[in-house]
């Protein structure tokens, strides 16, 4: 219970908190920080430095220096020294130039070398995310050599249950799992072993792929590999968890046309930042849409009932695009939208639009012919409803393909111009098909 444990770890003795940690994650003790902030140091300080470590590494980047910054500068650095390349580059990555530096200053070495060499990738691809504490063994090695071999390097690395095997200049040569390792006889040499067939990505590659990768093959850890095939690092699956966390987070606040990094407990200044360049994107696509409706002006003075209808073709167009796009931009993220099967998605699509057109444009043209008592007005407002819907579902998905295409993300722009597409179609459908027919509905 957290209860009990907070007790431990603020009045227990330092026998009791020693063994009790050995079994408590680092994620519920974050929990239990969270929820007494005002006992952080207290906490802490009597934990050993790699809880400590691993405590931070479970915070979100942007909170991790604050957790830091509890301790004095010689226990920062003991802190540091027990926290990976990956995470020490996430958490430096987070910081202001002056910051950082502080940051580096308590690094060792070896630390700082792979952290400088981590932070010339870009943030969001495979070489941004691996981490450089992987074993690498060779393969004229036995197997009593690679466990002694293991002993001493395994608590030092990111993950020991792939073990991947190398030349001496560390160019990828195959993946040995701990599993063949543990059950095959002592004198048998690495090679007879090795599988050959590694499933690696490039270092330059974008996380997102990355994370499809792991989804397909379901493995725990990947290597990340230079032009050469040389072995620069791995990706664990705990990074992927996060990756499609935020990958999912920053999708659907871009469908909304919101910031990725805004918050729920963000402040004020952010929110306002993070929506209102979208909302005057909106108002323009706004006015482009009211423009349209201004062009029949004179049909609306002759019909008013035409006002009452408008917003349902519009707002029905806006939901099936919406439908549509959705579906489309989760494909595109998820590699599921191929060359391949493009065309015949698209025609899914847009028969999916004209048939759920028909059966809506069909249930407003019967409320629109006893509305108005009109036989011409229902079938106006019902073809109205079946081309906006038809076209609301191929903007949905022609547009994110076209953004993709252009080397803009999907997410990001595609809802906007759909809505766009929705409202001034649905509009000129519906007051242009009116315009035509006036002399029935009058």
């Amino acid at each position: 219970m957290k209860e009990e444990l907070l007790k431990v770890l603020l009045d227990g003795k330092n026998e009791e908190i020693n063994e009790i940690i050995e079994d408590v994650h680092p994620a519920d003790i974050l929990d239990i920080i969270h929820e007494n902030e005002n006992e952080i140091y207290n906490i802490l300080n009597r934990l050993p430095d790699w809880m400590i470590a691993h405590i931070i590494e479970e915070e979100d980047d942007e909170e991790k220096y604050e957790i830091l910054k509890v301790f004095s500068e010689n226990k920062q650095r003991k802190i540091i020294e027990e926290m990976s390349s990956d995470e020490l580059t996430d958490l430096v990555g987070t910081l202001d130039e002056e910051e950082s530096m502080h940051i580096f200053e308590k690094m060792n070495a070896e630390d700082r070398k792979d952290v400088s060499k981590l932070l010339t990738y870009e943030k969001d691809t495979a070489g941004g995310i691996m981490a450089t504490e992987f074993i690498s063994i060779r393969e004229n090695k036995t197997v009593k050599d690679t466990l002694k071999y293991l002993q001493k390097v395994a608590p030092e690395a990111e993950s020991a249950y792939y073990l991947y095997v190398t030349d001496k200049n560390e160019i990828l040569k195959g993946v040995l799992s701990l599993r063949d390792l543990v059950s095959s006889d002592f004198e048998t040499k690495i090679s007879d072993i090795t599988n050959t067939n590694v499933i690696s990505v490039k270092y330059d590659i974008d996380q997102e792929e990355v994370a499809n990768k792991f989804e397909k093959y379901g493995f725990l850890t990947m290597p990340v590999i230079d032009e050469k095939n040389k072995l620069l690092g791995i990706v664990t699956a705990d990074d992927i968890i996060e990756i499609i966390k935020e990958e999912s987070t920053e999708d659907i606040h871009r469908l909304g046309g919101v910031d990725r990094e805004e918050k729920i407990d963000g402040s004020l200044k952010n929110s306002i930042n993070s929506r209102l360049p979208w909302l005057f994107v909106n108002l323009l696509t706004a006015i482009l849409a009211a423009a349209v409706v201004g062009m029949f002006e004179g049909t609306i003075s002759q019909v008013v009932t035409l006002a009452t209808f408008m917003p349902i073709v519009t707002g029905m167009g806006g939901n099936a695009g919406t439908q549509s796009l959705t579906i489309v931009v989760r494909g595109i993220a998820l590699g599921e939208l191929t060359g391949e099967n493009a065309k015949r998605i698209f025609i899914k699509e847009l028969f999916v639009g004209i048939f759920t057109g028909i059966a809506l444009g069909a249930v407003i043209a019967l409320l629109g012919y006893f509305w108005e008592r009109n036989v011409v007005f229902g079938i106006v407002i019902g073809i109205a409803m079946i081309l906006n819907m038809a076209f609301a579902t191929m903007s949905g998905f022609l547009i994110p393909v076209i953004l993709k295409k252009l080397k803009i993300d999907p997410a990001l722009a595609s809802a906007i111009f759909v809505t766009t597409v929705t409202d001034v179609l649905g509009f000129f459908f519906f007051l242009g098909l009116a315009t035509i027919f006036i002399q029935y509905l009058i």
